[in-house]
């Protein structure tokens, strides 16, 4: 049996990362009235990445096995309604 890969961390593309520094900056300027550098971009970027993004990664698994599952029950129940009465 083939093993699974574990993902560790959360990977993002620079496009990606580009556009998440870009919005950091802007709430930023916009909620705090502050200026904020591109160092303190990346550190920010890097700390949700690092602590953040686990998270919600964890959290989308769940509710998508949540989905699953209830997808399941519902196939089982519409699996059962088909049989026919054998009197």
């Amino acid at each position: 049996m083939k093993k699974r890969n574990s993902f560790s961390q959360v990977k993002l593309t620079e496009a990606q990362k580009e556009k998440l520094k870009e919005e950091i900056k802007i709430f930023y300027s916009s909620e705090r009235g502050e200026e904020i550098g591109i160092i303190e971009q990346m550190q920010l970027l890097h700390l949700f990445e690092e602590k953040l993004a686990p998270v919600v990664y964890n959290k989308a698994l769940d509710d998508a096995k949540r989905w699953f599952t209830q997808m399941m029950d519902n196939m089982d129940a519409d699996y059962y309604a088909l049989y026919k009465n054998e009197d």
